[in-house]
C-alpha cells in the first residue's frame, strides 16, 4: 500500500512563510524539518544527502515548485516536510521560475522503488494549479497540511 501524505507529514514538519533566500538555505531549513528537530548530526546528514542529490540536477520541477529528496542512511521510515517560502528563490527550475513551494522527502536508503513512487505522486499532486495557489495563500501550518492531505484525496477546496 502506498504511503499517503498524511503518513508522510505532521504539522511540525510544515513551515509557512519560511525565510530562505537561497537554495542552500532552503535545504538547510528543509533538513531541520525532516530531522524533526533532532540533534545537529541528524540535520547535517539529511542536509548532506539533499545537497548531494541537488548537485546531480535541480529538484525544481517548474510552476514555483521543488521536491528535494534523498535516501538517508539510518532512516527507518519515509518522511516528508513542506515549506512555503515568502519570496521565491532560484532553484534552477526547468522553467526558469523562482520556487516558493518546497516539498522535501527523505526515505530509508534501501527504499528505491517506494522513493520513486512517492516522488511521482508528489509531482502529480503539486501539478494542480488550484492547489498550488491555495498553498501560496495558506497562513498556518495546519491550513497547508490540510490542503495537501485533501489535495491528495481529491477533496481540495
Amino acid at each position: 500500500m502506498a504511503i499517503s501524505i498524511s503518513e508522510l507529514l505532521v504539522p511540525e514538519r510544515v513551515s509557512v512563510a519560511a525565510e530562505a533566500t537561497s537554495r542552500k538555505r532552503a535545504l538547510e531549513c528543509m533538513s531541520a524539518l525532516l530531522a524533526g528537530g533532532r540533534e545537529t548530526a541528524a540535520q547535517r546528514l539529511v542536509f548532506d544527502q539533499l545537497f548531494a542529490r541537488e548537485r546531480l540536477g535541480s529538484t525544481g520541477i517548474g510552476f514555483g515548485v521543488a521536491i528535494p529528496h534523498a535516501r538517508v542512511p539510518g532512516l527507518r521510515e519515509a518522511r516528508g516536510a513542506f515549506m512555503q517560502v515568502g519570496e521565491g528563490i532560484d532553484f534552477d527550475a526547468p522553467d526558469g521560475g523562482r520556487v516558493d513551494l518546497i516539498f522535501g522527502l527523505a526515505v530509508p536508503e534501501q527504499c528505491t522503488e517506494e522513493h520513486l513512487e512517492i516522488l511521482a505522486r508528489l509531482a502529480r499532486l503539486l501539478s494542480a494549479g488550484k492547489l498550488r495557489e491555495s498553498l501560496r495563500r495558506a497562513r498556518s501550518r495546519e491550513e497547508a497540511l490540510d490542503l495537501l492531505v485533501n489535495g491528495e484525496s481529491g477533496t481540495a477546496r
